[in-house]
């Protein structure tokens, strides 16, 4: 049994070595301050499947390497794939996909590892804390003017734009606390002044 309690998002854009780097360094020292472990990584495939690719096993398999380290103790770390923009997915909610890999036989080591399934279940939290919602508004600012930016006010099918996709997504994994509705509301509001 693993327990997720906090995701930081790495906020740099795809092929940025020098500033992923940095930001891993700032997230890392953030689970220290916090007296968090990494427990596991995640990124998205906006609009394909959530499984895991051939550089996703591989990822995933240095991660658990990485966080072994010299010990040969078992070290749990897990993978979660989102596919928030798949037109396969089943209803407007994004699909999240934990997996975790198994090594390939020692008599093969070259070979890929096998990714694995992992059940999850979500436990909300009463109330999101100042920094989660400070978090969620540094990540509009920053992915404000990107070239993949969302436009959130487009289709994104016949029923729902994007924007509504989203709140979709989000209500079932947020708190259900009544001020929370203002704070979303702030946030939508950025990301619609942001197209």
């Amino acid at each position: 049994m693993l327990t997720v309690l906090r995701a930081f998002p790495c906020r740099s854009r795809l092929g940025d070595v020098d500033t992923g780097a940095t930001v891993e360094e700032e997230i890392y020292q953030s689970l220290l301050l916090r007296g968090l472990s990494l427990v596991g990584w995640y990124h998205s495939h906006p609009h394909s499947p959530a499984l895991p690719s051939l550089q996703d096993i591989d990822t995933q398999m240095d991660y658990q390497l990485r966080l072994q380290g010299s010990s040969n103790g078992f070290q749990p770390c897990l993978a979660l794939l989102c596919s928030p923009y798949y037109s396969g997915n089943q209803g407007p909610e994004s699909k999240i996909s934990p997996f975790w890999v198994m090594p390939p036989p020692e008599q093969r080591p070259s070979d890929y590892g096998i990714p694995m399934d992992v059940e999850m279940a979500y436990v909300q939290d009463s109330f999101l804390t100042n920094d989660v919602l400070h978090e969620m508004m540094l990540l509009v600012e920053f992915y404000k003017g990107a070239p993949d930016l969302v436009r959130f006010q487009e289709a994104w099918n016949q029923e729902h734009t994007y924007l509504d996709k989203l709140k979709i997504s989000l209500a079932s994994r947020m708190p259900k606390d009544q001020g929370l509705c203002h704070v979303l509301e702030q946030v939508y509001s950025v990301l619609k002044q942001g197209n």
